[in-house]
């Protein structure tokens, strides 16, 4: 028998989503924290077999000009490497109409899911079998690009790509300096080039309130870094790393594109931070989302995506990809349906 109930220990959710091989920070207790922060209702629920902890999801309330939902992100994470009688449908089942109990308690729309489960055919039906479909557009990162941290700083930069090694290089004998700063000061710093950034690249830039919170919240443990690249006494590239579990995770970028654009300080603020990952003694450095580098996938035009700028910047650090199922809805009105047409609209006009 599976029984659902709320955990309220942070020792008990971190312990249980650490010790499990995929995970990412956005379902940490710290991560319901800043929701909470945020004005967003949130929950911790746990799935137990007899007393076993086998499974856990963070559900958070969205409020939404179209409408709210619930948003489950990067999860449930579900106990791998340990015999578990029910299946992984089973504990998916159970979790499901849990949250349809408190959407109809919330009076929510839908149900959106951006889950970390490896993007098959037998992933696909799981959802399809318990009623959901695919999202318009994606909530967070599902193609991500991940360096493993084992090898030596040497074989590290050995194994990048002959140009990103020598742009680190260069940038090092230009004399690019990084700074690290979570003060109030740090994270204006960091907003001003993330607003140019957003101008530059037309995207929705997250609030200041969003960013101071989100460093507030994860600065309580020492989890979250902002670093800065200085020139001339000029921040030309910025970037909001988190350390959680097995990774750190480069969360927010933002550069100058008209102060001094020939120094490269972004690759050496990127390696520093990797450098910094691996002191602390995680096992990865995840950059977190990328368009598609396969090639196999023709109905991705790698060239003209938004992100394929960025996507040729991280993977020249080396690395592998990681393809996750794509976010999952499951309709519980007929609100959901403007919602929907507005969001596939809008992710044809990204080019997304």
């Amino acid at each position: 028998m599976l029984r659902c109930q709320g955990i309220k220990s942070k020792n008990v959710w971190d312990s249980f989503i650490t010790s499990q091989p995929h995970h990412t920070f956005l379902h940490s207790w710290n991560w319901g924290e800043f929701n909470n922060a945020m004005g967003d209702k949130v929950w911790r629920l746990g799935i137990f077999e007899a007393s076993k902890l086998i499974a856990v999801s963070l559900v958070i309330k969205v409020h939404a000009r179209r409408g709210n939902f619930l948003f489950v992100p990067h999860g449930p994470i579900l106990a791998k490497g340990e015999k578990i009688f029910n299946s992984q449908f089973s504990i998916f089942k159970q979790l499901t109409e849990k949250f349809q109990k408190i959407a109809k308690q919330e009076k929510v729309s839908f149900i959106r899911i951006s889950p970390l489960l490896e993007n098959n055919e037998d992933n696909r039906a799981m959802f399809q079998n318990l009623g959901f479909r695919p999202a318009p557009i994606h909530m967070h990162a599902e193609v991500t690009w991940t360096l493993a941290l084992s090898p030596t700083e040497e074989e590290l930069l050995m194994s990048m790509r002959k140009t990103t090694r020598n742009l680190i290089r260069r940038a090092i004998k230009e004399g690019v300096e990084i700074k690290t700063d979570n003060t109030e000061q740090g994270i204006e710093v960091f907003n001003n080039l993330y607003q140019e950034t957003a101008s530059r690249h037309i995207f929705t830039p997250f609030s200041l309130t969003y960013i101071k919170n989100q460093v507030r919240v994860f600065a309580q443990n020492n989890s979250i870094q902002i670093f800065t690249a200085w020139y001339n006494n000029e921040c030309l590239a910025s970037a909001i790393v988190v350390f959680y579990g097995k990774s750190a995770y480069y969360h927010h970028g933002a550069s100058s594109s008209t102060k001094y654009p020939k120094i490269p300080a972004a690759y050496l603020l990127q390696w520093e931070a990797i450098r910094e990952a691996k002191g602390r003694g995680h096992r990865f450095y995840n950059f977190w989302g990328i368009v598609s580098t396969d090639n196999q996938q023709p109905t991705t035009n790698n060239d003209k995506h938004p992100w394929a700028g960025i996507t040729l910047f991280k993977t020249g650090f080396g690395g592998f990809q990681t393809d996750y199922l794509h976010a999952q809805d499951l309709p519980l009105s007929w609100k959901y349906w403007p919602n929907w047409v507005i969001e596939t609209l809008r992710k044809k006009r990204r080019n997304l």
